[in-house]
């Protein structure tokens, strides 16, 4: 019996489910608003798509190359990334509403500290970024979970074992 391959699609679906769940613990907790915590996220999101990777090869019993693994990597990452973006609407809108507030408050009080702004222009930047705030933190969620998927894809297909089939092998 050969052996079923598990698509992007679904492993996609479960790191997210398990970033969600671990954010929304965070945010009950108020950890979320820690410093180390926003390493959490990187690291769970790099762990999971070199497992991702290193799943498949093993799926394909390691007839696959570099370029495919790291096609699987990606895809899954960007599957990820969907859905922490759907994720990440919901919540701000919705489960933690706060959570805007509490970030250009954060904000203003690190341009109050560094001392280069007056108090007009840290006015200006914080009412800036409070009328395009969902579209900043989108394009953020973006960015970010892109650059950690692909770096992870990229290492994800390097530590997969690999025994390339070419195509001249089964010539006669």
């Amino acid at each position: 019996m050969e052996k079923k391959v598990v698509n992007h699609i679904t492993k996609g679906i479960i790191i997210a489910l398990i970033l969600i769940v671990v954010d929304i613990i965070a945010g009950f907790t108020n950890f979320r608003y820690a410093t180390w915590y926003k390493w959490v996220g990187v690291v769970l999101l790099v762990g999971g798509v070199i497992w991702a990777c290193i799943s498949y090869g093993s799926q394909m019993q390691h007839n696959v190359s570099f370029g495919s693994v790291f096609g699987h990597g990606f895809k899954t990452s960007v599957v990820v990334t969907c859905i922490m973006v759907v994720f990440s609407v919901i919540s701000l809108k919705f489960i933690f509403p706060e959570t805007k507030d509490l970030m250009l408050d954060q904000m203003r009080k690190q341009m109050a500290e560094q001392g280069k702004m007056t108090e007009e222009m840290i006015d200006q930047t914080v009412e800036f970024m409070k009328k395009g705030f969902m579209t900043i933190i989108i394009l953020s969620v973006i960015i970010y979970l892109l650059i950690a998927g692909v770096v992870s894809a990229l290492i994800g297909a390097a530590v997969t074992k690999k025994n390339p089939v070419t195509p001249f092998d089964n010539q006669l």
